[in-house]
């Protein structure tokens, strides 16, 4: 039986369409199971019923006209209950009901089995049997198979579209992905292809090393005059921080980094195209592993440039199209930033792509330039969408394709309020963060591979709440050395002096390693990271905090922060080393005084520890993103379990509060950065439970900022004994809803279901 099962899995993945593996499915579970009647019914979740969607044995005019309900008839049942039913005199049964359309009547036995994806019912596989036959516990769980197989394949079509339902009319179609820069548009799909295809390179042994070599050099030179040129047209309308991402890609196509390997792989004998290929595919997988955070992007600028390079080398520039309409939508499978230089700004509307996160670079110039984007869409069926019109939500993370008059009227409506909301935060901007009844909330932000702040926001900050010191590490082919790194802490330090700036110390490891510097490990999250790994490498961290303490000379506004600590050993670990390294500069004339220095609480094992992290540490800074990861153990970047990370959660709450609490008793200074501070109501809970700042992206800040300049900081403290005593996080944001809804800042939040 196994044997059969994989040969119609096989033949139901291999098929054409949706429609022709349902086909195929019925026919082969009917034959597989020498049984009279195979049939699919669709659960449509719109309408609430079970539509007849495929047959073999009963009669194919019904397909499509069978509707039930659920708990309607015995397959209804079935999926109301959601277990299987195995009957040998189905017409005995008192939710038999008959189908004159269907001509079951005739038929005795009945099994059905529920198809479920993530807890979610999408129909029920049912066969029957003209003559009266108990279906054996190897027939049942031989269906139950079948339903689980096809539920994958299911939820993909109907994400993707690819299932037609003959019991509505409509070709509207929803994708999802990962919110990556806020706003929400209505526009046209301009689908983008990749340049080249590294995949389909062959291997090829080259008559003249000299000649590939040579053509080699003249791609690259094409390649880095058109990055110059996208740098050039997008240079007065992002920042000089933001535009150095051009200098990251240049440096990749320098002599001493990609270029020199290529080269070295043509005189070990392989043509350039294939040489390139072999190259780029290496430093990739080096970083495929990377889930959410700026390394994995590193892969997706190696393998643009890869395809940029090959196209020459194919002698065909990158393609685009001729003309953008008015508001473009920009679609692909991956999307750079070099592609964004291309492109009219006045014509580009928004961004998605299959690839990419919310921290990759693409993203980053989205936020800077204001443009909705959301990545990460794994469904796209790329070649139907050209042309097509489309909704972008990058609130919500949601493409929506050939949407109906009524949803796009509501769009436009809502895209009218954002615009007339973002006017009026604008004029309180450079207002202070404070409470009616006085209570000032300091507001940070989190600056990364580029400064999400641009020098305007300087005067409505209180400093950076969290810079990832990640990006010197990630530009180079190698560790980079203490003046590099000097160069680029001083950037950021006398950027935004005299206000605070926390560095926090090089966070890499498990799903975040360095092409050059690869771990491999089972499980990441829980592996060798963070201030583990730097501790076991302390020639790294040394130079680092060299790097740091140089960069703060004569500025004196550098904190830093040590990520990943789980017990008390490690901190003061770090600290001998700075210490060793504030004396060490001491020694070369460079004097420098100790920074605040402070502890990350984002593994649990810290909140248990607070009082001797105290004693060594200056302040205290929540990861709020990983801290719930732990907490939970939820894989945020795990599709399969995603919806069960969430900040509001009551457990992660309840920590907060009580980790609050205690901080003040130590009088530590606490902060915390991640998506919660970023949630006009969520920053209004943690006011309430008395953290001392909120760091966040730069985009979050007005509407931050504006809920907590309407509300008086007993009103929060209420709040947070509100929340406190609720007990699922579905109620915890119901109740946030309604209390921003009573304080008339429901306006505030993102759009929700």
């Amino acid at each position: 039986m196994l044997e059969v099962l994989r040969r119609i899995i096989q033949e139901v993945n291999g098929a054409r369409s949706l429609d022709a593996a349902l086909a195929t499915m019925v026919r082969r579970i009917r034959k597989a199971m020498r049984t009279d009647v195979c049939s699919f019914y669709l659960y449509d979740a719109e309408l609430e019923e079970l539509v007849l969607m495929e047959t073999i044995g009963l009669h194919t005019q019904a397909v499509g006209r069978v509707t039930l309900r659920v708990g309607e008839g015995l397959v209804g049942l079935v999926a109301e209950r959601e277990e299987p039913l195995n009957l040998e005199d189905a017409p005995s049964h008192p939710r038999f009901r008959y189908f004159e359309a269907t001509g079951e009547e005739r038929y005795s036995s009945f099994l059905g089995v529920p198809i479920i994806h993530q807890r979610r019912m999408l129909g029920v596989l049912v066969v029957q049997q003209g003559a009266k036959r108990r279906y054996d516990e190897e027939d049942e769980a031989f269906l139950v198979t079948m339903g689980a197989q096809l539920a994958g394949v299911l939820a993909h079509a109907l994400v993707t579209g690819s299932l037609n339902r003959p019991s509505r009319e409509g070709g509207q179609a929803m994708f999802t992905g990962v919110a990556a820069s806020p706003g929400m548009v209505v526009g046209e799909a301009v689908v983008i292809a990749a340049p080249a295809d590294l995949d389909s390179v062959p291997d090829l042994i080259p008559t003249d090393v000299e000649h590939e070599i040579e053509r080699f050099k003249e791609a690259i030179c094409r390649v880095r005059e058109e990055i110059k040129a996208a740098g050039e047209r997008l240079a007065s309308r992002i920042s000089a921080q933001e535009l150095a991402l051009f200098e990251v890609y240049q440096q990749m196509l320098g002599e001493a980094a990609l270029s020199q390997e290529i080269k070295k792989r043509i005189r070990e004998g392989q043509w350039a195209p294939g040489a390139l290929a072999d190259v780029v595919r290496r430093h990739v997988q080096y970083l495929e592993r990377v889930d959410d955070d700026y390394l994995r992007e590193r892969a997706a600028d190696v393998r643009d440039l890869g395809r940029r390079v090959l196209a020459h080398l194919q002698e065909e520039g990158p393609k685009a199209p001729d003309s953008y309409p008015r508001n473009s939508i920009l679609v692909g499978d991956e999307i750079s930033v070099a592609t964004l230089g291309e492109i009219p700004r006045e014509r580009l509307a928004g961004l998605v792509s299959v690839r990419g996160s919310s921290t990759s670079h693409v993203a980053i110039i989205a936020r800077a330039m204001g443009i909705p984007t959301v990545l990460g869409m794994v469904d796209l069926p790329l070649p139907r969408l050209s042309g097509a019109p489309v909704i972008l939500d990058g609130h919500r993370g949601r493409l929506f394709v050939r949407p109906t008059a009524e949803l796009e009227s509501h769009y436009r409506s809502l895209i009218a309020e954002e615009e007339a909301l973002t006017e009026l935060l604008e004029h309180e901007q450079d207002l202070p963060s404070q409470t009616p009844d006085g209570h000032l909330m300091p507001l940070m932000v989190n600056t990364g591979l580029a400064i999400d702040a641009v020098p305007s926001l300087k005067k409505r900050i209180s400093g950076v709440g969290l810079y990832r010191t990640e990006v010197p590490f990630m530009i180079t082919e190698r560790f980079p050395g203490e003046q590099e790194q000097t160069r680029l802490y001083r950037d950021q330090l006398e950027g935004f002096a005299p206000l605070p700036v926390v560095m926090r110390t090089l966070d890499i490891g498990g799903d975040k390693d360095l092409p050059y510097f690869p771990i491999e490990e089972a499980n990441p999250f829980l592996g060798w990271r963070g201030i583990r790994v730097t501790l076991d490498h302390p020639e790294v961290l040394m130079v680092q905090l060299r790097a740091m303490l140089r960069a703060s000379q004569g500025l004196d506004n550098l904190q830093v922060l040590l990520p990943m600590v789980t017990n008390v050993d490690e901190v003061d670990d770090a600290l001998r080393l700075l210490d060793r390294a504030v004396r060490e500069l001491g020694e070369e004339g460079v004097e420098v005084k100790r920074p605040k220095v402070g502890v990350m609480l984002e593994v649990p094992a810290t909140l248990y520890q607070l009082d001797a992290l105290a004693e060594r540490t200056d302040f205290f800074s929540v990861g709020s993103n990983d801290l719930t990861q732990y907490l939970l153990a939820v894989d945020r970047n795990n599709p399969r379990v995603a919806e069960l990370y969430d900040a509001c959660h009551p457990a992660v709450l309840s920590a907060l509060s009580r980790l609050s609490g205690d901080a003040h008793k130590l009088e530590m200074p606490l902060s915390l950065c991640g998506e919660l501070a970023g949630d006009p109501a969520g920053a209004l809970l943690l006011m309430g439970m008395g953290f001392d700042s909120l760091s966040m992206n730069a985009p979050s800040l007005p509407r931050v900022r504006a809920a907590i300049r309407r509300v008086p900081l007993d009103a929060a403290q209420a709040l947070v004994q509100e929340t406190l005593c609720l007990n699922t996080p579905r109620a915890v944001r119901d109740h946030l809803i309604s209390r921003m809804t009573e304080w008339q800042l429901a306006h505030l939040l993102p759009p929700r279901d």
